[in-house]
C-alpha cells in the first residue's frame, strides 16, 4: 500500500510495483527504465550479470522461451527504501527450449518465486531472483 509517496519505503514499493506491472504487460522498456545503468542481476541458480544491456538480453531470452504472468505479488521495503523484496506466484508456459533445460512443448507451470532488490537514487541497482528449479523441472517434465 502506498501511503503518501513521500516516505522512502513508499517510493521503493511504488518502484517495484511499476517494475512488476511492466513485466506483466511484457513492457520490457518499462522494466528497464526502473533499473540503473549498472544494475547487478543475480539470475536464479546462475551467475551475476551486470548492466542494463545484459538485463535486456536476459529479457529477450525469457520472452523467446517463456510466457509468464506474476500473480499474488507482495512487496516489502525497509524504512529507508534502500532494500526491498517481493514474493509472487509465476503462472507460465514453456515455449521454446532454454539452453541446458528440457525440451519445451508448451508445458504450463505454477511456481512460487521471489526477488530481493537494492535501490539507490530511485532506481533498482540489484535484482536477485529465486524460484525452486527442481520444482519447475518436475512440472515441465510431466
Amino acid at each position: 500500500m502506498i501511503i503518501d509517496g513521500v516516505r522512502a519505503m513508499d517510493r521503493a514499493t511504488e518502484l517495484l510495483l511499476r517494475y512488476y506491472t511492466a513485466f506483466n504487460r511484457a513492457d520490457w522498456e518499462g522494466m528497464l527504465s526502473c533499473l540503473s545503468d549498472d544494475v547487478r542481476h543475480d539470475v536464479n541458480q546462475g551467475r551475476r550479470e551486470n548492466g542494463r544491456d545484459a538485463f535486456r538480453d536476459f529479457l529477450s531470452r525469457m520472452q523467446h522461451c517463456y510466457r509468464e504472468q506474476l500473480r499474488d505479488i507482495v512487496v516489502m521495503a525497509n524504512a529507508d527504501g534502500s532494500r526491498a523484496a517481493a514474493e509472487y506466484v509465476v503462472h507460465g508456459e514453456y515455449l521454446v527450449a532454454d539452453e541446458g533445460l528440457p525440451p519445451a512443448q508448451g508445458q504450463r507451470y505454477v511456481l512460487p518465486g521471489g526477488a530481493f532488490f537494492e535501490i539507490a537514487d530511485g532506481q533498482i541497482c540489484r535484482v536477485t531472483n529465486y524460484y525452486n528449479l527442481d520444482n519447475w523441472l518436475e512440472q515441465v517434465s510431466r
